[in-house]
């Protein structure tokens, strides 16, 4: 399994409620990429304050490279992940990503 960790950092004005709707577009694609089979999203909570700013994130859960893969090529993916980087500080310097095996 592929687990796709996204490190953010939305801008200040970006509320709560519109980094909800992000992450629920982002989960819907669920719907249409064969092998995603689950995300999770939230703010940080580490009491270690090693955030670097990045205070918000999402895991998203593929079953191999191949559906990954599927997944950042997808066009759902792309206007999503627009979406996404319009709302963070910097734009895509707002953000880290980090795939591992699990």
């Amino acid at each position: 399994m592929i687990r796709h960790c996204v490190l953010v950092r939305f801008r200040a004005e970006v509320t709560q409620e519109q980094r909800a709707a992000l992450y629920s577009e982002l989960e819907s694609l669920r719907e249409v990429v064969p092998g995603f089979i689950a995300m999770y999203a939230g703010p940080n909570v580490s009491p270690e304050g090693a955030h670097q700013g990045f205070v918000d994130g999402f895991t998203m859960d593929f079953v191999d490279e191949a559906a990954r893969d599927a997944y950042l090529v997808h066009p759902d993916h792309k206007a999503a992940g627009s979406k996404l980087v319009a709302a963070l500080e910097g734009g895509r310097d707002g953000l880290i990503v980090f795939d591992m095996v699990v």
